[in-house]
C-alpha cells in the first residue's frame, strides 16, 4: 500500500508533499512520489531535475519515511503517470496541491487536477498551500 504524490517545485507541490508524509506517517505505508521533468522550477538548465529530485530526497530522510521517488520521461502527460504509479503501487491515497484561483477560475479546475479527480483508483486529497 502507499500513498501518492504528485510533486511540482511550488507552493502547491510543498503543500502536497507536506500533507503526504503526514498520511504516509498515519497511515504507516509507503510515499511515491512522481516527479515530472516539466515540472522542474530550475528550467531548462543541466542537471535541474537532478536538483530537484535531491532536494525531495533531503526532505524525506529528514521526515523518515519509507519512500520511492520516479521521474517521469518528458512528454508524458502528469495525471496518467500519477495514476499509473497508485494503480502498480496499491496506491490507497493520491494527493496533489491546487493552486488558489478566482471566483470565476474555480469554475475550471485544472486539466491535471480534474483527470486525477475523475480517474483515480483510490481517494484523492487536494491541499491548498497555507496562505502568507
Amino acid at each position: 500500500m502507499s500513498v501518492v504524490v504528485g510533486y511540482v517545485a511550488t507552493a502547491e507541490g510543498d503543500a502536497a508533499l507536506t500533507a503526504a508524509v503526514e498520511e504516509v506517517r498515519r497511515r504507516g505505508s509507503r510515499l511515491v512520489v512522481v516527479l515530472s521533468e516539466r515540472s522542474s522550477r530550475f528550467g531548462s538548465e543541466t542537471g535541474a531535475l537532478e536538483e530537484q529530485v535531491e532536494e525531495v530526497r533531503r526532505r524525506l530522510d529528514e521526515a523518515d519515511v519509507p519512500y520511492d521517488v520516479r521521474q517521469t520521461v518528458r512528454g508524458r502527460d502528469v495525471a496518467d503517470d500519477i495514476i499509473s504509479a497508485a494503480e502498480s503501487t496499491g496506491g490507497e491515497l493520491i494527493v496533489m496541491g491546487l493552486r488558489r484561483r478566482s471566483p470565476v477560475g474555480k469554475l475550471i479546475l485544472g486539466s491535471n487536477a480534474q483527470r486525477i479527480l475523475l480517474d483515480a483508483p483510490c481517494p484523492v486529497l487536494a491541499v491548498k498551500p497555507v496562505r502568507t
